[in-house]
C-alpha cells in the first residue's frame, strides 16, 4: 500500500522556488529622527499595553513620551539625572 504524500512535498509542487535577492551593498538609510538614539524595550501583559495606550491616546501624547516621562521618574526616584526625551 502507499503512503499518503506529505505536505511538504505538496508545498514544493505548488509553490515556486524562493529566488533570493541579490546582496545591496548600500545600507538603508537610517530614519533622521532615531539618528543618535538607541532603542529600549521591554514586554509587558496585554492589560499594561492596553492601559499605555490608551493614557497616550487620552493625553494626546505618544507612548514614548510618557516611557521617557516615566524613565525620568524612575531615575529622579534612584538619585539619577533626569535626561529628557
Amino acid at each position: 500500500m502507499s503512503r499518503k504524500p506529505s505536505f511538504a512535498n505538496l508545498r514544493a509542487r505548488i509553490l515556486p522556488e524562493p529566488v533570493a535577492a541579490p546582496p545591496s551593498e548600500t545600507k538603508p538609510a537610517a530614519v533622521p529622527s532615531r539618528a543618535g538614539r538607541k532603542q529600549i524595550a521591554g514586554f509587558f501583559t496585554p492589560e499594561m499595553s492596553l492601559s499605555m495606550h490608551m493614557l497616550a491616546r487620552r493625553q494626546d501624547r505618544s507612548l514614548q513620551a510618557l516611557m521617557a516621562e516615566a524613565f525620568n521618574d524612575v531615575l529622579r526616584k534612584y538619585g539619577e539625572s533626569p535626561v529628557g526625551e
